[in-house]
């Protein structure tokens, strides 16, 4: 195994494309993917700078949300996280995580375009721990249209809309009156926010709409002593992507590093924006996309 703390390479640190043309049905699955991908199972090290702390995690079965789930774990945080109730094996093994770093783990099955669901999470959450000190709203659905506009059907749109906007809104409504001051929220956005694909028309209005969401309550909530912000990152290899892209055997390599992001890579940024040491942050877009320039 390589040591984290020595200098690495960054384009060649992990799989570079191409990459095996693959297609999972959705939501997709981490077994089948190749490369499989990387939550830093074998690389995390945490040092306690959440120590006790609790965070609700939406989609944390797999990808960004298990390799965060990870991190937080072993930087010594307990985690709910939800997952589709036919990520139940996926939750599984994201607990597994979260236990073997000594810390509580609670996985729900729960969908964001169920405001009662999402109630029921806040409540499983404040019931349990009394508290909820981070909150990331990373569950996301995106369904490439290569063939333009006239593809996105009405139940995609909502579908979208619901699961990355209204489940976020809903949530974040919710939780605040249990998040103490020096809590946080942190939201997944995209470089799609910034530089839209035309086949993720409706997935991008959306993650431009997560920074519009982020900049103004960071405003609205600095008074309560609670930060806000996001992540942005950019291609990042997990089940989404052969269960949404047409085509998946150069994906990431359009980036300036050539390659897809691990799961792994992303979390660092989740980790720093929740520590108190990022006490003077709020109201920001942490960009990760590789080297792609954003705003």
């Amino acid at each position: 195994m390589t040591d984290p703390r020595e200098p690495q390479d960054p384009v060649t640190r992990h799989p570079q494309p191409d990459f095996p043309e693959q297609e999972q049905p959705h939501p997709g699955w981490t077994g089948p993917m190749d490369p499989p991908p990387d939550h830093g199972e074998e690389s995390y090290r945490g040092t306690g700078l959440l120590r006790d702390r609790v965070a609700v995690i939406t989609g944390g079965d797999s990808g960004i949300g298990r390799a965060v789930s990870l991190a937080y774990a072993r930087e010594g945080a307990d985690v709910i996280f939800t997952h589709l109730p036919e990520e139940e094996d996926e939750a599984r093994e994201t607990a597994r995580l979260v236990e073997e770093a000594g810390r509580k783990a609670i996985a729900m099955a729960a969908d964001n375009r169920d405001e009662e669901q999402c109630r029921a999470l806040i409540r499983r959450a404040t019931d349990e721990f009394g508290r909820i000190d981070i909150l990331v709203n990373n569950a996301a659905y995106q369904m490439a249209q290569p063939d333009g506009i006239e593809a996105i059907t009405t139940e995609q749109f909502d579908r979208v809309m619901k699961t990355n906007l209204y489940g976020m809104f809903w949530l974040t409504r919710m939780a605040l009156p249990h998040i103490p001051r020096g809590g946080c929220v942190i939201n997944t956005t995209s470089v799609q926010a910034y530089k839209p694909s035309p086949p993720l028309l409706d997935y991008a209005m959306t993650k431009g709409a997560i920074v519009t969401f982020t900049q103004g309550l960071a405003q609205m909530v600095a008074s309560r002593g609670i930060r806000v912000n996001a992540v942005a990152p950019g291609p990042v290899w997990t089940p989404l992507i052969p269960a949404t892209m047409p085509e998946t055997a150069e994906f990431g390599k359009q980036s300036p590093l050539g390659r897809p992001a691990q799961p792994a890579e992303m979390a660092p940024a989740y980790v720093f924006l929740a520590a108190p040491s990022a006490s003077y942050i709020t109201g920001e877009i942490v960009n990760a996309t590789g080297g792609t320039p954003l705003p």
